[in-house]
C-alpha cells in the first residue's frame, strides 16, 4: 500500500477538526508517541491529534481515508507488542481526552466509560458501589480500558471470573470511512447476526477506533485469602497448578513467579522478602468470596494439594497490608526486570497442565543459545510471560541469532497446544511468527476481514499480519 504524507493543508484541516491546541507537530513533543513498553523501538508519527469527541475522531478518519493517510489509534502507551507504533508515520490518533466514566448502572450491573480511563480508577469506581470489573493487567494503575479491549488484555483474576471478552457487552467504534456504529446491544445475551463486538475485542485498532465501551459488572465479594507458596523446582510449582483446579477449587487468581525475578523485586522496589535457600519458583494463590469458613476451607485443600508437589512452605498473608506486599511482588516484577537488563518479553500461553513442559522448553532453549529468562505470569489460566534477558550475549547473537531461540519457544507453545500470545497482542513484534500457528486459509480469512472494514487500508497498518 502506498501512502501519502500529510501536507499543509491536511494540517491545516486536523486543526479545524480538533483545535490547534490539540495537534502536536514538533519533533521533541512527538517523542511521547514515537514508542510504547516494547524493547527499544521507536516510530515517529507525522502529527498526533487528540480528538474531544467521537464527531470529531470520524471526522479525523474520513479525512485521512480520503487522502490515503496512515492512522494509528493510540492509548496510553503501555503495550508489549509494538501496537500502537506508527511505523508507516501519518497521524497518531491520540484517546487520552476520552477519560470520562459515564455511567455505572447498579440496576443493570453495567457501566459505560470511555476509551481512555485509566483500568484501576474505573476498577475502584465500581468498587466504591460493591461491584467488580475483574479484568486488572499488571498495568492497571497507567493503562486505559480502551487498549484492554483493542489487545483483549487479562490480569490475575481473570482465571476465575473470565476474560474481558466475557466483560464488553457493546461498542461505539468508528470506522476508517468515518462511519460511526454501535456493534451489539446492552444485553447479556446476544444472538442476532455476525458478533462485531468480539471481532473488535483484540482487533488492536486494525479495524476500527472504539469511541464508548459498555462493561458487565458482577457483585464485589467481600473477603479473600492470600497464600504464597514456595517450590525447589520451576516444574513442581508449575505441576501443582492444574492439580489446584483438579482439586475441584478456583482461586480468585493464581501466579507463578521464578526467584530471580522475586530476587530482582526485592532489590528495586526495597520490598522486605525473606528468599530461603533451595527455593526456586512461587506461587500465589488468592481464594475470594463471602463465606469466610468456605474460603478457609478451600485454602486447607490448596495446602493438601501443594504437599503432594513437595512444596517447601506457605506463608499465609494475615493483614491487608501483608496481601499488598506480596501483590507488589508479582505487580513490579515487569518493571524490575526491565530496570536490570536489556530484555525481550514473549507472552506464551498453554493449557495449564502443559505448564511444566513449557517452562522446561524454555530453560533448554536458554541453554542452547546462551541466553537466560526470567518467567512468571498467571498460571492459573496457562499464560507465561518469558522476559530473555541477554546478560552475556554478544550483541551479534542478541540480533541475530535470539530470534531463532525466540521461534523455538513458540514451536514449543504450540506443539503444547498453545498460541503466541495470551494477552500482550500480536502487534509488530510477533506478527513474523504467526504463520507458527495459522495457516493460509486464516491470513486468507483476516485479510479479507480487514478489507471489509477498511479498504484503504489506512488503519494501524503493518499489525498482527
Amino acid at each position: 500500500m502506498s501512502y501519502n504524507k500529510i501536507n499543509g493543508p491536511i494540517l491545516e484541516a486536523i486543526k479545524l477538526i480538533v483545535g490547534e491546541d490539540a495537534v502536536i507537530t514538533r519533533h521533541d513533543d512527538l517523542e511521547k508517541y514515537s514508542h510504547d513498553e516494547t524493547e527499544d523501538l521507536h516510530y515517529y508519527p507525522e502529527v498526533v491529534a487528540k480528538p474531544k469527541n467521537v464527531q470529531e475522531v470520524a471526522a479525523l478518519l474520513k479525512l485521512c481515508n480520503d487522502h490515503l493517510i496512515p492512522v494509528t489509534p493510540r492509548g496510553a502507551g503501555t503495550g508489549l507488542s509494538g501496537g500502537s507504533l506508527p511505523i508507516m508515520g501519518g497521524l497518531i490518533i491520540a484517546m487520552e481526552r476520552f477519560n470520562q466514566i459515564l455511567a455505572i448502572d447498579e440496576q443493570n450491573l453495567q457501566a459505560t466509560v470511555e476509551p481512555g480511563v485509566i483500568t484501576e480508577i474505573f476498577i475502584d469506581a465500581v468498587a466504591e458501589k460493591g461491584l467488580l470489573y475483574p479484568v486488572d493487567p499488571a498495568s492497571k494503575g497507567s493503562c486505559f480500558i480502551g487498549g484492554n479491549v483493542s489487545h483483549g488484555s487479562g490480569g490475575p483474576r481473570v482465571v476465575k471470573y473470565g476474560t474481558i471478552r466475557e466483560y464488553i457487552l457493546n461498542l461505539e467504534v468508528v470506522l476508517p470511512s468515518g462511519d460511526i456504529i454501535w456493534t451489539g446491544a446492552n444485553t447479556l445475551k446476544y444472538a442476532s447476526g455476525y458478533n462485531l463486538t468480539q471481532l473488535m475485542i483484540g482487533s488492536e485498532g486494525t479495524l476500527g477506533i472504539v469511541t464508548k465501551i459498555v462493561v458487565k459488572l458482577i457483585p464485589r465479594p467481600t473477603l479473600d485469602a492470600l497464600l504464597m507458596a514456595s517450590f525447589s523446582t520451576n516444574e513442581a510449582a508449575c505441576g501443582a497448578v492444574s492439580a489446584i483446579f483438579r482439586a475441584g477449587i478456583i482461586p480468585s487468581a493464581l501466579e507463578f513467579m521464578e526467584r530471580r525475578g522475586v530476587e530482582w523485586v526485592v532489590q528495586h522496589d526495597g520490598i522486605a522478602f525473606e528468599l530461603k535457600e533451595g527455593i526456586e519458583a512461587f506461587l500465589l494463590i488468592e481464594v475470594d468470596g463471602t463465606n469466610q469458613d468456605v474460603i478457609f476451607d478451600d485454602c486447607e485443600k490448596i495446602n493438601g494439594v501443594l504437599e503432594a508437589f513437595d512444596c517447601k512452605d506457605v506463608l499465609f498473608a494475615d493483614t491487608s497490608a501483608q496481601k499488598e506486599e506480596l501483590w507488589r511482588l508479582r505487580r513490579t516484577m515487569a518493571v524490575s526486570v526491565k530496570s536490570n537488563s536489556v530484555y525481550k518479553e514473549e507472552d506464551t500461553v498453554v493449557p495449564r497442565a502443559n505448564l511444566p513442559e513449557l517452562i522446561k522448553g524454555i530453560k533448554e532453549t536458554g541453554s542452547k543459545y546462551g541466553f537466560e529468562s526470567v518467567c512468571y505470569g498467571h498460571a492459573g489460566d496457562g499464560n507465561l510471560h518469558v522476559n530473555i534477558i541477554k546478560g552475556e550475549m554478544s550483541d551479534d547473537d542478541w540480533n541475530n541469532r535470539l530470534k531463532d531461540g525466540i521461534r523455538e519457544i513458540f514451536e514449543l507453545t504450540v506443539s503444547l497446544g498453545g498460541t503466541l500470545s495470551g494477552e500482550h497482542g500480536i502487534g509488530l513484534v510477533q506478527k513474523e511468527f504467526m504463520p507458527l500457528k495459522y495457516s493460509d486459509v486464516h491470513f486468507e480469512l483476516w485479510r479479507g476481514i480487514k478489507k471489509t472494514f477498511d479498504k484503504n487500508g489506512i488503519l494501524n497498518p503493518g499489525k498482527i499480519f
